[in-house]
């Protein structure tokens, strides 16, 4: 796994507060949230979290791991989810099927007050029917956002990964 930090402060942006007469960090601390450090095995626990969850098969754990602006483009769903209760009723669908994630390989990148995790997964699903489990080789990408004190998910992507 490799980790990339970055910054970013434009040249316009310090321009402008310049010719404002106000320096830069002065308006920096009234306008801009402070960055909350986080190195890349808190990020990676973030998936660990979201694992458990997926054990529980309990949507209403599942649903407070997602931002309140999250985007669920899920496996094995079509169907965007961007609110909690379609987050919610794309879990109530699916975890009776007892998925466990294994993340085989990835890539983190952090920057202020969020991070990401892409790579490829494994997610085992048993059919609570007949008990027969399948493993779904996939592609993800997790993007983190720092919200009310915690790290959520403000985005993730799952689509099939090809032959």
């Amino acid at each position: 796994m490799s980790t990339k930090f970055y910054t970013t402060l434009t040249v316009a942006t310090a321009a402008a507060l310049a010719m404002a007469g106000t320096s830069a960090s002065a308006h920096h601390s009234r306008t801009q949230q402070q960055c909350v450090a986080v190195t890349e095995a808190q990020v990676n626990a973030q998936f660990q979290r979201f694992n458990d969850g997926f054990q529980t098969r309990n949507p209403d754990v599942m649903v407070p791991l997602f931002s309140r602006n999250a985007v669920l483009l899920p496996t094995v769903s079509g169907q965007m989810r961007t609110d909690a209760a379609g987050i919610r009723a794309y879990f109530v669908d699916f975890l009776p099927n007892a998925p466990f994630g294994t993340i085989t390989e990835s890539e983190t990148t952090i920057g202020c007050n969020m991070a990401t995790r892409v790579g490829n997964w494994t997610v085992r699903l048993t059919n609570p029917t007949t008990g027969v489990s399948t493993d779904v080789a996939a592609r993800f990408s997790f993007v983190y956002t720092y919200e009310d004190g915690d790290w959520k998910i403000l985005h993730l992507h799952s689509s099939a990964r090809p032959n």
